[in-house]
């Protein structure tokens, strides 16, 4: 079990890893060895809480395949040991960030003041208008 939060924990057995050979730098040691890690995690099956899923899929974005499957590539580093590493620390940062709740939001009104200097505002931008159409000043209406 992975311990993501007070009360969240990640099966392993939700998490599926596949070692591939890394692209860029890396000299001859690239064409041999598959270092780079695709951590895949089942996220529909997994034991996360429904509300937690919901949050995780909409901010995995592009990362979820249809099948309800996270993608985590890593290929930062040479090792396996240290892309693995960094694919999970992801994954953990992803689902600590899904497990909080956003906070709602408190309906507020606009002080006295705020509506005052709108219709002020308003008023301006009207004069400033009526000047526009026939040539003659604006009538004053207060």
């Amino acid at each position: 079990m992975i311990q993501v939060g007070d009360s969240i924990a990640v099966d392993e057995r939700d998490l599926e890893e596949r070692f591939v050979r890394a692209s860029g730098p890396g000299g001859q040691n690239v064409n041999k060895v598959a270092t780079a890690v695709e951590l895949r995690f089942r996220v529909n099956e997994s034991s996360l809480p429904h509300d937690v899923k919901e949050r995780l899929i909409a901010l995995a974005g592009r990362r979820m395949t249809a099948d309800g499957v996270l993608l985590i590539d890593s290929r930062e580093h040479r090792t396996q040991a240290q892309n693995r590493e960094a694919a999970r620390a992801r994954l953990i940062t992803l689902l600590q960030a899904a497990a909080q709740r956003p906070t709602r939001r408190k309906p507020t009104r606009p002080g006295a003041r705020a509506r005052e200097k709108r219709l002020e505002s308003k008023k301006q931008r009207s004069a400033v208008k009526a000047t526009r159409g026939s040539g003659r000043p604006p009538r004053d209406e207060d």
